[in-house]
């Protein structure tokens, strides 16, 4: 015959299962809900708008209340974010600048160009093709002389379906730009004509909605590096490639990225990934 004391603890027991399962379940479902939002990949924005992603509800409300209710055995304590591998930013704050015009082309259209982020976790060498791309180079030659990606943080980092972090935005929320866009270009390169960007790619982030066709050339100074290959429509600007530092931004994707931003969507790198200061130069004297 069981006791009142075995019956209580095969209760307390099997509760604490039961929840252990819903937590499961929420899981899984935050797991969905991430890869609807990286498909959207670019939740950029040039000059202050946004694309938002809504997602229908679930019955999360009614689990965590059966949660939050007593029990006798401890539940599972979530995991401490990973250990940041990151430097601290250099002092400075992020720019504020913005502009009411696209700078005029000064760049060489027969040349190739080189940008080095000098990050928090160490240094990225993007060399940019002016020829395929040049108002997008010359749009980042200008904003490097600047002084405007410097002390920006890389605000989203996404893990499932696609693989970038996103960068160039000072206000670190994925809504912020130099206040003018420039047009798409180079989408017609073979390089990403199947639909896959290939590891190593950098291109820019905008707010293109394939639905309806709607937000062609609105890059602004938001851009993403691909990590892995990326499954994507060849809709947004390839105008460079990783040819230094690939190993940190691999460090960064391992380290993970945070839960959705409730607000932004943004799944921010756990890591403090910034960009202390940002050149550029011709390729010959990079």
């Amino acid at each position: 015959m069981v006791s009142r004391d075995q019956r209580r603890k095969q209760l307390a027991r099997a509760k604490w299962q039961r929840q252990a399962e819903r937590r499961q379940d929420r899981v899984r479902r935050t797991r969905r809900r991430r890869v609807l939002l990286s498909a959207v990949l670019v939740l950029v924005v040039a000059g202050g708008g946004t694309a938002l992603v809504m997602l229908g509800g679930d019955d999360e409300t009614t689990d965590q209340a059966a949660d939050d209710a007593p029990t006798t055995e401890p539940t599972a304590e979530p995991s401490d974010p990973p250990e940041d591998p990151c430097a601290a930013p250099a002092e400075g704050e992020p720019s504020q600048e913005q502009w009411d015009a696209e700078p005029e082309l000064t760049v060489d259209e027969g040349a190739s160009y080189v940008m080095t982020l000098a990050t928090t976790c160490g240094d990225i060498e993007i060399t940019m093709d002016a020829a395929a791309a040049p108002r997008t180079v010359n749009s980042f030659a200008f904003l490097a002389g600047e002084g405007f990606l410097d002390h920006s943080p890389c605000h989203r980092l996404v893990t499932e379906g696609i693989h970038v972090l996103q960068c160039g935005d000072p206000t670190g929320t994925g809504q912020g730009g130099p206040g003018y866009t420039i047009p798409d270009e180079n989408l017609d390169s073979p390089e990403v004509a199947d639909g896959v960007y290939p590891a190593g790619t950098v291109a820019m982030a905008n707010t293109y909605d394939p639905t309806t066709d709607s937000g062609r050339d609105t890059g602004g100074s938001q851009f993403f590096l691909v990590y892995e290959d990326s499954q994507l429509p060849p809709d947004y600007t390839p105008f460079g490639t990783i040819t230094g530092g690939m190993e940190v931004l691999e460090t960064i994707a391992a380290t993970g990225a945070a839960p959705p931003d409730p607000t932004t969507g943004n799944t921010a790198p756990y890591a403090t990934v910034v960009i202390d200061e940002a050149t550029v130069v011709p390729a010959e004297e990079g």
